[in-house]
């Protein structure tokens, strides 16, 4: 299910109004809600509780009987964490490889494929800034053309334009599903049914949607997917994962080997590991791992249709609210819309937004036209000051920071 678009009303913030989620005691359980107004869950959520403490305890045991030993003992949660991952993307364990962020992992599937001169790769203009300088690289490497797919008029990727591009050159579709810049939600389901009826590969960059609002690669048909942990998951920062359909495998070539991907045949041979852990390297922070299973497992018992719900709703509570103050403007595009919200204030810099915004407690952060490359060649829009709330702030936390911004504007004006 992907968010549908919500009008600001005046919702209590209440677990009468969202079954399945205490708002009061989620909040208790995350230490940072007593000390900010934290709406940069775009950047990186507050942790757990439970998630700091299974983290420190495994730093504690490392210290205590040795990091390799601390690792064995702790093998059935270790890999409890691809289980987690995996149902919270609704894939398979074995199709989920773990890095230390998600620009690795994408990176992992992406140049796992082979690409010469003539071949098209097609992306739209909000993907991430990573991904377009991994575009372009490759094909000054390779003689690749990049194509980048128009908007349709809402802003969001043009579904019909891109099934007319598509054609016997095209190895690769590219598509991030919510830009880093603002609240659009890309159709990744339809550009998933348009590349499984033509048979290209599909990579989603699943970054600010995984932990957000329910993510099934199985209904949205792509072939490989990325994301973080530090985000709306909830997870610690230095933690990625990347999900591998199965048949993938088949055209994917691993652009780097590792004794956790691939075993040694005797000779002057290798063999891949089975499955999406031949995309993996040997070493990890298994405290960073089993905080991110952690949190994983909470966003599937808290529920993502829950939590996705609830997300949008503030986000589209917030919108609403910036959109009616003189002065301000948002800046979201796309028919459907998530809890990220960017604006500008009239006569004040973006920068001077944010640490006014910072000085009263409240986290927000920018924009930079440098991160979504493609968007900035039609939209003169960054910097813009960023809001993205998530499931545990309250609409008293957004009146506080709506508050905030009316001051700068009046100030201003």
């Amino acid at each position: 299910m992907e968010p549908t678009s919500v009008g600001h009303g005046t919702v209590e913030d209440s677990s009468v109004e969202h079954p399945g989620l205490d708002i009061e005691a989620l909040r208790a359980e995350t230490p940072g809600t007593a000390h900010r107004v934290h709406l940069n869950n775009a950047g990186a959520g507050l942790l757990s509780r439970r998630t700091l403490v299974t983290m420190t305890s495994h730093l504690e045991l490392e210290a205590e009987i040795g990091g390799y030993e601390a690792a064995r003992q702790e093998q059935d949660r270790i890999d409890a964490t691809y289980t987690s991952i995996a149902e919270l993307v609704g894939g398979q364990s074995d199709e989920i490889a773990l890095f230390d962020n998600s620009t690795h992992a994408w990176n992992a599937g992406f140049y796992s494929m082979v690409f010469k001169p003539g071949d098209r790769i097609l992306t739209g203009r909000a993907e991430y800034g990573s991904n377009v300088l991994a575009y372009l690289q490759t094909a000054r490497r390779s003689g690749a053309e990049v194509v980048v797919v128009p908007d349709d008029e809402s802003g969001g990727l043009d579904t019909t334009a891109l099934a007319a591009l598509i054609d016997e050159r095209t190895k690769l579709v590219g598509v991030t599903h919510i830009p880093t810049s603002g609240g659009l939600v890309n159709p990744a389901h339809e550009i998933g049914r348009i590349t499984r009826a033509a048979g290209v590969p599909f990579l989603l960059d699943a970054t600010q949607s995984v932990g957000q609002f329910p993510v099934d690669v199985a209904r949205i048909g792509c072939d490989m997917l990325s994301a973080t942990g530090r985000k709306f998951l909830r997870g610690p920062r230095g933690t990625g994962f990347l999900w591998v359909r199965r048949e993938a495998l088949e055209y994917l070539d691993p652009f780097i080997s590792d004794i956790q991907a691939a075993t040694w045949d005797g000779d002057r041979g290798f063999t891949w590991h089975a499955g999406a852990r031949r995309f993996e390297s040997w070493e990890a922070s298994y405290a960073n791992v089993l905080g991110l299973g952690v949190a994983a497992r909470q966003a599937l018992d808290l529920g993502m249709d829950r939590i996705g719900e609830r997300a949008t709703a503030l986000g589209a509570y917030l919108r609403d609210a910036l959109d009616a103050l003189p002065g301000v403007t948002t800046y979201d595009l796309g028919r459907v819309r998530c809890a990220i919200v960017t604006a500008k204030v009239d006569g004040v810099p973006t920068a001077d937004v944010a640490a006014a915004l910072a000085r009263q407690g409240i986290n927000v952060t920018t924009t930079v036209p440098e991160h979504t490359q493609f968007d900035t060649e039609v939209r003169d829009v960054h910097p813009l000051v960023r809001l993205s709330p998530h499931y545990y702030n309250t609409h008293a936390e957004l009146d506080r920071a709506v508050e905030a911004v009316a001051a700068l504007a009046r100030a201003a004006g």
